[in-house]
């Protein structure tokens, strides 16, 4: 850590990570006005580092660089020095990362721009050591070559601005318009298999990201199509990543991405975002497949995040670090003598010759658990046990190292609360509170949905993208609208409370009025009332979470089928068709609007109970719903008593029939006679099953 003493301006921010450069020597500013007229008074360039708190490169550029009184001098002398929380402003992440991208070839993190007092950029890069090395310049060397340029050549500058400016500005808004096919989803398909590692799953080379929503899609694919392949590479993927050492196997979790092949080595740190479409991914396997180990590791993510991740009051925490005193993984990895000093010589050996702990170690001389050599069943035979004993043991050693790790220096923990990643969670922890029939989970999402409501919005109801330290800040984003109407759909198809329902109705139509492009259809990405900056964007490709685009169409089109809004549909078909150009181009880079793509292409089931919510018969006929994998079902309760029908229109003359609970199946637009009878309905739903 610095041990510069001086605050400079970020120390009133409450960011994490701008918290942490709060010390630093270089005379940072966060985004604002404040900064921007400095610059524009001085006639000074823009500095700008864009980064978040558990990234572990964002660190050692501080350690190198901007801790030092050398790079701080010249950043102070020549340029104004902006810092920016990605996580805080992913509006202003997005835009400068496309131009690193288009600029470079690459982007990352931290992400290094420098631009005029306009926020116009001429230079983009990610890290940068002191001193030349590696093959990468430094940043002394960059600093002084711009300020040059910047002093004596500004011609240059200017003509580099205006090419970057009006070339990537018009792109980052554009759409691609094309014809919505079923074709897409077998394209998509063949490119799955193409980049598929059958030996260890996941897709690609090294580094491997867990991407979720690939996986969610190539299961309802398999439920739609029949396609067994699609089922076999989400079930190896699932299968892997647990076993990898990107899942943490003494305290639960994953990490955000394995270095290697195997998935044995993680980047260390820990998403929200990771863990929430793990987790349901993982249960939709789970519904998929029967395989109860599917459902234990969705209990296992619940766990960590409820235990580890969550606020007093109910919301979420965002992330936690991969390093603890300055290294990398310290934290999670052990040495066989650490291992047996915890559980003696007889329970240690047993767990280190189960969880690959070495005296060479698997990671820098030290080991990383996991489980990717070790076939339990087989392991269990040699040593004479059963699989039931050996996982008794396994687990009595788990807790006491679980318990000796807690005694360690933690990473840091970025506990703000970021409403998107939150809207994330709730959506898992609903879907997992009505298939493990966990009331606590719901209770969890409940929670969590209530925290939003009470300090996530501003005087005007409008939704804000994060709070910490009792401030809420920043206007949602599409992101933040997407993910929270999701997260209430799940909700109420987990509860059936007509609040959820309809505050994800109040959010679909605030997010089409702030963010719909009337133009060319598709959602940008900050709203009409947002800050205006040098390009307005929309994006409908999925990175590590989905894009707000795609999870927007998929919730607009759950939402018609729950209530019957065929607005809600229309737009949804509009969005998609916007983009179906680069979608059927690439559809594995596109797989939540895929996801929202089968909701419009393949026949989708309606099943409307009506009856009391409280009466014992309309909870089982209710229950008869939830059995089995049905991706392509709503369910929606009517309650005589609640005023469920002025926002469904899909209820309205469903109604019990003779006093008892009814059921009504309906597809492609037609609906079943009323069933009253449980048995006639389980049957119909067999046939039927969707």
């Amino acid at each position: 850590m610095t041990t510069h003493r001086k605050p400079n301006q970020l120390a009133k921010e409450k960011s994490p990570y701008l918290l942490q450069h709060a010390y630093n020597p270089v005379d940072w500013y966060p985004w604002g006005e404040e900064a921007f007229t400095k610059a524009k008074q001085e006639d000074k360039p823009i500095f700008l580092s864009i980064g978040y708190s558990t990234c572990h490169w964002c660190h050692v550029m501080e350690r190198e660089s901007f801790e030092d009184e050398e790079v701080a001098a010249l950043l102070n002398e020549k340029f104004v020095a902006i810092k920016v929380d990605r996580e805080e402003r992913p509006d202003v992440d997005h835009i400068y990362m496309t131009v690193c991208q288009a600029m470079t070839g690459q982007g990352g993190w931290p992400l290094t721009i420098v631009m005029t007092p306009e926020k116009k950029p001429f230079f983009a890069g990610t890290y940068f050591p002191k001193s030349a090395k590696w093959g990468r310049p430094g940043v002394m060397d960059i600093l002084r070559q711009l300020s040059e340029v910047w002093e004596n050549d500004r011609g240059r500058i200017d003509r580099s601005v205006d090419h970057i400016y009006n070339t990537l500005a018009p792109q980052m808004a554009r759409t691609a318009p094309g014809t919505l096919s079923r074709e897409t989803f077998g394209k998509a398909l063949e490119l799955y298999k193409q980049q598929f590692d059958d030996n260890y799953g996941g897709f690609g080379e090294a580094p491997k990201f867990p991407t979720p929503h690939n996986l969610i899609f190539l299961l309802r694919h398999a439920k739609a199509a029949g396609e067994t392949e699609a089922l076999q590479m989400a079930e190896t993927t699932l299968e892997h990543m647990h076993r990898g050492g990107i899942y943490d196997h003494v305290g639960f979790g994953f990490a955000r991405y394995s270095v290697d092949q195997k998935w044995l080595v993680p980047h260390f740190e820990k998403m929200l975002y990771d863990n929430a479409l793990l987790a349901y991914a993982y249960l939709e396997a789970y519904q998929a497949t029967g395989k109860r180990d599917y459902a234990r590791v969705a209990r296992d993510i619940f766990t960590y995040v409820l235990r580890d991740m969550t606020d007093p009051d109910g919301g979420f925490y965002s992330a936690e670090d991969a390093d603890s005193e300055g290294e990398e993984g310290k934290f999670y990895i052990w040495t066989p003598w650490e291992v047996r000093d915890v559980l003696g010589d007889e329970l240690g050996q047993l767990y280190c010759e189960a969880y690959d702990i070495t005296e060479h170690g698997n990671f820098e001389g030290r080991s990383i658990p996991n489980l990717i050599g070790t076939d339990l069943d087989a392991f269990a035979r040699r040593r004479g046990m059963t699989v039931e004993e050996l996982t008794q043991r396994l687990e009595e050693a788990r807790q006491k190292l679980f318990a000796r790790r807690k005694q360690r220096t933690h990473p840091g923990k970025d506990d703000k609360i970021l409403t998107s990643w939150n809207g994330l969670m709730i959506a898992a922890l609903a879907k997992g509170g009505l298939v493990l029939e966990e009331p606590a989970y719901l209770e969890a999402a409940e929670r969590a949905c209530e925290f939003i409501e009470s300090k996530l919005r501003d005087a005007n109801g409008r939704l804000l993208a994060r709070y910490r330290d009792g401030e809420a800040a920043y206007l949602g984003y599409v992101d933040d609208y997407a993910f929270l109407i999701w997260g209430l759909t799940e909700l109420y198809e987990a509860g059936q409370e007509p609040q959820h329902l309809k505050r994800a109705l109040e959010l679909a139509d605030d997010l089409l009025r702030l963010f719909w492009d009337e133009e060319n259809g598709g959602l940008f990405f900050y709203g009409s009332d947002g800050e205006q900056l040098i390009a307005r964007p929309k994006e409908i490709y999925d990175g590590a979470t989905p894009s707000g685009n795609g999870v927007a169409a998929y919730t607009f089109l759950r939402l018609f089928y729950l209530t019957g809004r065929s607005d809600l549909r229309d737009k949804a078909e509009h969005l998609l068709t916007s983009f179906a150009g680069s979608i059927n181009q690439y559809p594995i880079g596109y797989s939540f609007s895929l996801l929202a793509m089968q909701l419009l292409l393949h026949p989708v089931r309606q099943v409307v109970i009506a009856g009391p919510r409280d009466d014992e018969r309309t909870q089982a006929f209710l229950q008869e719903t939830r059995s089995g994998y049905a991706p392509f079902t709503v369910t929606v309760l009517h309650d005589p008593t609640e005023e469920l029908g002025s926002m469904a229109e899909v209820v309205r003359d469903k109604v019990m029939q003779g006093g008892e609970v009814t059921a009504y199946i309906c597809e492609n637009f037609a609906c079943r006679a009323p069933i009253t009878d449980r048995e006639q309905f389980q049957a119909e739903l067999e046939q039927t099953r969707a």
